[in-house]
């Protein structure tokens, strides 16, 4: 039973402390290692530091007279941030569905291509060749050659945004797959369980955090691939708005853009990490 298990469930020998040697939603980085703020005054000098960084930057543009073609004034910035808001909505929007899109199908793939590749070994060296192809090759290239095949509608960038993101959503799910006790694997079996059952109940739960951390990091990169097809190849979007606003060197919209696509990372951050917090915290 033990050599059946070994030969359909590869395992990664861990050295050291096996504590710190797992990674999920709740140590990935140190940013998530600890709570935003424990009270009022750490939350305060948090904010505080933002409120001196800002205004800093500010005194020192003023200071300089750096023109703002080069490099607009925080102030200036806030401002078209809040007064062409109307003017950014609608490629935000645009962004938002395309990433919406390309993110669906590319995480759904990527799940169920974990899935196989721990279910049947052979799959996996038939798959892997292609995912490592999709990895070290930026779809970003991609955008031109299928503007020229589909138009510069939203089917290019979609496809790009789905290949951006299977691929990280596969091999973080594969390698949480991988990771369950063959020992919880041998009980069920024992116990009569099938091979989707087992998959359901114990394979799938098990590898929920790293799955977590798969779809926050093809969130991340397909937001980036997104933004990049736009700029390649779009009419629309915020990474066309970065195009056209540095061709007319209005600097103020084009910080505007950058600040949106900040907040825009920092809540995909964020909501993962609260999923990861909501659904996989038990590993912690």
């Amino acid at each position: 039973m033990a050599s059946e298990l070994r030969e359909t469930l590869p395992t990664f020998n861990q050295q050291g402390n096996e504590e710190t040697a797992d990674v999920d939603i709740t140590n990935w980085s140190a940013l998530t290692s600890t709570a935003f703020a424990k009270s009022w005054g750490e939350a305060a000098a948090i904010v505080g530091l933002a409120v001196v960084v800002i205004a800093g930057l500010e005194l020192l543009l003023r200071a300089a007279n750096v023109p703002a073609y080069t490099m607009p004034l925080p102030s200036e910035v806030g401002s078209a941030l809040l007064g062409n808001f109307s003017l950014f909505a609608p490629h935000l929007a645009a962004t938002l569905r395309v990433l919406a899109i390309g993110y669906a199908i590319g995480a759904i793939i990527g799940i169920v291509l974990a899935g196989v590749i721990t279910q049947f070994p052979f799959a996996e060296k038939i798959i892997t060749p292609y995912v490592l192809l999709l990895v070290t090759t930026p779809m970003i290239a991609l955008v031109p050659l299928l503007v020229q095949k589909m138009g510069f509608g939203p089917a290019p960038r979609i496809i790009a945004v789905s290949l951006a993101v299977g691929p990280m959503v596969m091999i973080n799910s594969a390698t949480g797959f991988r990771r369950t006790d063959l020992a919880k694997i041998a009980l069920a079996r024992s116990y009569g369980a099938s091979t989707m059952q087992i998959f359901r109940k114990v394979r799938f739960p098990l590898a929920l955090p790293m799955i977590i951390v798969g779809l926050m990091v093809g969130a991340i990169f397909g937001m980036l691939t997104a933004v990049g097809a736009e700029i390649v190849g779009s009419g629309e979007g915020l990474g066309n708005r970065l195009m056209f606003y540095s061709s007319r060197i209005q600097m103020a919209n084009f910080w505007a853009v950058i600040v949106i696509l900040a907040t825009m990372g920092i809540l995909i951050y964020v909501f993962f990490y609260w999923v990861g917090k909501r659904w996989a915290s038990w590993q912690a």
